[in-house]
């Protein structure tokens, strides 16, 4: 057995490539967009027209050909360069996998090409008010209706809905029973008759929006159902393992433009004539949060090979995204001691990464269910919930 741990040239050039289009945004221009009422368009169309976005879907729908390292590599350059765009978690890794994966010829040729490019983009939903993270209870329902489809119910913590051409919605078949996950997705358009929206209002600063959503009576065509409705708990999980890694991805971006930010500080500060980064009290916790940050990396990058070789990928992107979201914490953390007061200040922008980086260990599901996943499936033990 081999193993390499040599990224290539090509990833290289990637992340290079990346890079340098996100530089040229940067992280004052990404809190101005957040802070004025503004959007992250003008950066997502420059990355769709470059080929980022749709990385990992198929050449003969627009794509790259490429996968989830090409794809989890491409965000976290955009966050380490202090734009991270939160709808790619949703768009081309959670509705585009699904699609690729499981959608009609039909359903590729419509939705792919858009999504690839950056022309159109889906938001995702299945988390609802009165489930949380137990999606056996969801209660939003698919019914039928001649040849065609039905839905009613409510989401809540969806992103990006303003910005959204289409909703991929997760709902349980009527003919399900309350308590056992039968689940189907539908594209649902945003502008169908029927389905609203209610923003939600964050302490985040961030130009992503979070909505709830309600689908009162959407009357949907037959072709709004991807796939089979027999397979939906494969297809479900299908864009789940993307989007732990995709999460992770976003966090570790993150934690390094906030260590970055803190180390060039920590060499240039100087008190009583000596650089502040010179003391242990201050570099130590910066060297730790490094250190978290080469080991989330590894089990990112991990996962997304273990994804786009087709493999059983539930405890390797459960734990990179678990990994990622305690190194961005303690990452900044660590950045905003550093810098003192100045941290918290809105010119120096690291202030706001507190509660960016707080919500990692939320989203897309929370630590607690990860620790969960991993004492049941790993070490075998009883289940807790």
């Amino acid at each position: 057995m081999t193993l390499d741990f040599d990224e290539g040239d090509e990833l290289r050039d990637l992340r290079a490539a990346v890079a340098d289009l996100a530089g040229r945004y940067g992280h004052r221009w990404f809190l101005e967009q957040a802070r004025t009422g503004g959007t992250v368009q003008e950066l997502w169309a420059e990355a769709g027209k470059a080929g980022f976005l749709g990385v990992n879907l198929p050449e003969e729908h627009g794509g790259g050909g490429g996968g989830m390292v090409e794809l989890a590599v491409v965000l976290e350059e955009l966050g380490a360069a202090g734009c991270p765009l939160l709808m790619m978690v949703v768009s081309p890794a959670i509705c585009g996998t699904v699609i690729a994966r499981y959608g009609t010829p039909d359903q590729r040729d419509r939705w792919l090409p858009g999504i690839a490019d950056g022309t159109l983009t889906m938001a995702f939903a299945i988390t609802e008010p009165d489930a949380g993270s137990n999606s056996h209870e969801i209660t939003t329902t698919a019914r039928r209706e001649g040849d065609g489809w039905v839905l009613s119910g409510q989401k809540i913590w969806i992103s990006g809905v303003d910005v959204a051409d289409a909703v991929l919605v997760v709902a349980r078949l009527a003919d399900a029973g309350k308590g056992t996950l039968r689940p189907a997705l539908f594209v649902v358009p945003t502008g169908a008759p029927g389905l609203s929206r209610t923003q939600i209002p964050m302490e985040l600063v961030s130009p992503d929006n979070q909505f709830q959503l309600f689908l009162d009576d959407v009357v949907l065509p037959a072709d709004a159902l991807v796939g089979s409705p027999d397979a939906g708990i494969a297809q479900l999980f299908a864009g789940l393992n993307p989007e732990r890694v995709m999460g992770a991805a976003y966090s570790l971006g993150t934690a390094r433009l906030a260590l970055d930010r803190a180390a060039a500080y920590a060499r240039d500060r100087r008190v009583w004539g000596t650089p502040i980064g010179a003391h242990q009290g201050v570099s130590h916790p910066l060297a730790a949060a490094q250190v978290e940050v080469e080991l989330a990396r590894l089990m990112m990058l991990k996962a997304a090979w273990l994804i786009d070789s087709g493999q059983d990928a539930g405890t390797a992107a459960n734990s990179a995204k678990y990994a990622a979201a305690e190194a961005v914490v303690h990452a900044v953390d660590a950045a905003v001691q550093t810098h003192g007061g100045s941290g918290l200040s809105q010119e120096n922008g690291i202030g706001a990464l507190v509660t960016a980086s707080r919500f990692s260990r939320i989203a897309p599901v929370s630590r607690e269910m990860v620790l969960n996943f991993v004492a049941q499936h790993d070490l075998r033990l009883p289940r807790s919930y």
